[in-house]
């Protein structure tokens, strides 16, 4: 993993070390503690930022029999880094490893592998460093302009304003909009968050417009605290027609705690998610959609650990097929928004370009979006279908780039992955004879791909 790690070709070289490399990062969707950065956190040590709700480590050191105590139990920091170190040389072909190594080599100058043997070494040393940085700080030396953080409606969102009164920071933190408590209907925990909604807003919500309608009135209150864009977690894309007595019904059942049908739950989250994306639409938000995960399989780890700890999987049975019926009700309701439409099955990367091809226009560049290579994805085959694919079917120049999805403040270097395939993919159809060598043109794409598309397409204005 030298300077040219995954550049093979000159031209690949040329566009990553004098282009791509030094362009600002904008981490448009991340799940970042915006308390951490208004208090400008500090880490005692390098498993503080580099394990703590990390579920892509945490399922890999469950994958090499690792007890539970050294991942999220009880055990010290050091014993949890030393049983990850031990794990990392057998992840080969995995992300991870280079992901760990990008980090150790970006933030604390550390170039050779981490095992356990070095493993007592490599954590004094990272703890070292850490002790002069802290979480902006690391924003910083990655370059970072903006973030999205990833916001419940009902949050009052404190620690966004701390940050936005702070003189001192350079960095622009915004909310993103997840009002997916609100929607997943057929969860045990909807009627008591129902009622939290209903505090929030000082509204009596009875059925789903009234539910819609306290939503629309929490986007309103993001979006006086600069909020851009709406996330919607999906565990697949649903569309029902819309009919306001059945979506009623289904919400005086959920409230009664009664069981709902398949039918009953879908007309409820079509007509809520409507009515969410006409009011995105009239704020300007961009809308992401992230659907096909199957979540929480393991039932006894879920009631030990809860959510976000390494048991979900790609749901096979996605909804692929649902999400031009639901963005043509969006349009037939004037409420069009920019969308970004993410799968977790890597085999709806065509079907979604297809499908986003459908709904383009308005004077938007690339209105509707495929969204990058996401979580089980966001690997070196992965990103690069997903390119490919965007490249074969869509406009490959219109793209809207990298995110984070992740916890961590080193996680930027997800970026740099991400920029080095894409110069690696640009490079082999250059010298292949596919694309004219034009620096004006090659420069273009990279920088709109790496930067300005994103700044554009959310108005981050950065």
């Amino acid at each position: 993993m030298d300077a040219d790690f995954l550049l093979t070709t000159a031209t690949a070289r040329h566009l990553y070390h004098d282009i791509a490399a030094k362009l600002p990062i904008i981490d448009y969707h991340c799940h970042i503690d915006p308390k951490e950065i208004a208090e400008d956190r500090r880490f005692d040590n390098i498993s503080e930022v580099w394990l703590g709700g990390d579920h892509y480590k945490w399922r890999q050191m469950r994958w090499n029999g690792i007890p539970e105590e050294l991942i999220t139990g009880n055990a010290g920091p050091r014993e949890k880094f030393r049983a990850f170190a031990s794990v990392l040389p057998r992840l080969i072909g995995n992300p991870l490893y280079h992901w760990s190594h990008l980090e150790l080599q970006r933030v604390f100058g550390i170039h050779e592998p981490l095992t356990a043997d070095n493993a007592d070494e490599i954590y004094d040393r990272c703890s070292e460093v850490l002790k002069n940085t802290s979480a902006r700080g690391l924003m910083r030396r990655f370059n970072v302009k903006a973030v999205c953080t990833t916001d419940d409606p009902c949050d009052d969102l404190h620690w966004h304003e701390v940050i936005a009164d702070d003189s001192s920071m350079d960095i622009k933190v915004l909310p993103a909009f997840r009002p997916d408590k609100a929607i997943a209907i057929e969860k045990d925990e909807f009627s008591s968050y129902i009622a939290r909604l209903g505090r929030v807003t000082g509204r009596t919500l009875m059925n789903a417009d009234d539910a819609a309608a306290a939503l629309c009135e929490r986007a309103d209150f993001f979006a006086a605290h600069g909020c851009l864009c709406a996330d919607h977690g999906l565990d697949y894309c649903m569309y029902a027609q819309p009919d306001q007595e059945t979506a009623d019904r289904a919400f005086r059942k959920a409230m009664q705690g009664k069981p709902l049908t398949r039918e009953e739950i879908d007309t409820y989250k079509t007509r809520v998610t409507v009515a969410c994306a006409k009011k995105y639409t009239d704020l300007g938000w961009v809308m992401q959609l992230h659907f096909g995960c199957l979540r929480n399989t393991n039932k006894p780890q879920f009631a030990a650990l809860g959510a976000d700890t390494g048991f979900d999987a790609i749901n096979s049975q996605s909804g692929v097929e649902n999400v031009a019926p639901l963005l043509n009700a969006f349009a037939e309701n004037n409420g069009l928004p920019k969308v970004i439409l993410y799968s977790l099955n890597p085999t709806d990367n065509t079907a979604l370009i297809s499908i986003a091809g459908c709904f383009q226009g308005g004077g938007q560049t690339g209105r509707i979006q495929q969204g990058s290579a996401w979580w089980f994805n966001d690997n070196l085959d992965g990103m690069r279908t997903q390119l490919t694919d965007l490249a074969t079917g869509g406009t490959f120049g219109a793209f809207v780039g990298m995110l984070t999805d992740s916890r961590s403040f080193l996680s930027y270097t997800r970026h740099e992955y991400f920029r080095r395939i894409l110069c690696e993919l640009i490079g082999s159809w250059v010298e292949s004879g596919r694309y004219p060598n034009d620096e004006r043109q090659l420069r273009s794409l990279v920088e709109d791909i790496c930067f300005n598309n994103t700044n554009a397409f959310f108005r981050f204005d950065v």
